[in-house]
């Protein structure tokens, strides 16, 4: 703790919470250079509930880097770190994406590129999707997946008619999903 009022920058984001945030060169077993150590230390002294603690919580998270960054944004990167792994997760599967179809470098680099632009376009449906609050969703969320985006919108039972010289779809009147797709027709038509 002695360290962190030493090395580290203080902020009280709340009542009962202080948070320093720092980095220090320290020697290492076995390294000839010292490396940075970037540290976030939390003490808490009241929860985010409002129940007053008898004994301080102290929560100490070090992070050793090479990067130059200032330490609240090396403390962001590490707490993001696993996003990416769930959007390859995400062309890997949900785009069927796992297996290349092709031996020749060209014919795989241009599946990938239409496999992006094809995650690309339904990461903006499912973003648009969030806007409003006619979505039938069961919690509050922040993106959709792709899957999701897939099941929902994209794969909406329609028929086609033709009346009077013009063609439309007809979708169920029980999809829960039609008043969204409705309204992106409308955005993007």
């Amino acid at each position: 703790m002695l360290t962190a009022e030493q090395h580290g920058t203080y902020t009280e984001p709340r009542a009962g919470k202080k948070v320093y945030r720092g980095s220090i060169l320290s020697p290492m077993k076995g390294l000839e250079k010292p490396v940075r150590m970037v540290f976030e230390v939390i003490e808490r002294t009241i929860q985010s509930d409002g129940q007053a603690l008898l004994i301080p919580s102290i929560e100490v998270n070090v992070y050793v880097t090479s990067l130059p960054e200032a330490p609240e944004v090396i403390i962001d990167l590490y707490h993001a770190h696993g996003t990416m792994e769930q959007f390859h997760s995400e062309i890997k599967t949900d785009l069927d994406l796992e297996r290349l179809p092709s031996g020749k470098f060209a014919t795989n680099d241009l599946v990938l590129h239409f496999g992006v632009l094809a995650y690309n376009l339904l990461r903006i449906i499912g973003q648009e999707s969030l806007r409003e609050q006619d979505a039938p969703i069961r919690k509050k969320a922040e993106r959709r997946r792709i899957r999701t985006v897939i099941q929902n919108l994209i794969t909406l039972a329609a028929k086609m008619t033709r009346h009077a010289r013009q063609t439309r779809l007809r979708f169920g009147r029980g999809n829960r999903w039609l008043p969204v797709f409705r309204r992106l027709y409308e955005a993007f038509g």
